[in-house]
């Protein structure tokens, strides 16, 4: 379904969400950004104290993956949210980012390391 779904339909679905509750009101950029905190607390909370022997069993246990997949969408939607809400383009600012971050990391030099750029 992620090779036929748009990000905009996704902002659709999710300001609809929204709208049919009445919930713009509160919609604003710092409650939406204290949501993305949130939920991706709750997403980190899953994994932790976890191995990464259990991290990967999680995946393979039906109602584990189910809360990860469900942690993980609220992230999506808050971000959605906040992204339709202040009309910034999801694409155009990843695409951005990936071009800076390529700059910033530059693949010769950090292929395969995981040191801070500024280490390398």
């Amino acid at each position: 379904m992620d090779s036929d779904t748009t990000i905009k339909s996704l902002k659709d679905k999710v300001a609809k969400f929204r709208d049919d509750r009445d919930w713009k009101q509160y919609h604003n950029a710092k409650d939406l950004a204290i949501g993305i905190s949130t939920e991706s607390s709750e997403l980190l909370d899953i994994f932790r104290f976890k191995s990464l022997d259990e991290v990967d069993k999680m995946f393979h246990d039906r109602k584990k993956l189910t809360e990860i997949r469900d942690e993980l969408a609220d992230v999506c939607i808050m971000a959605l949210a906040l992204s339709q809400r202040y009309d910034i383009d999801l694409s155009k600012s990843i695409t951005a980012k990936l071009k800076k971050s390529a700059i910033k990391y530059p693949i010769l030099k950090s292929r395969g390391s995981n040191k801070k750029y500024t280490e390398l």
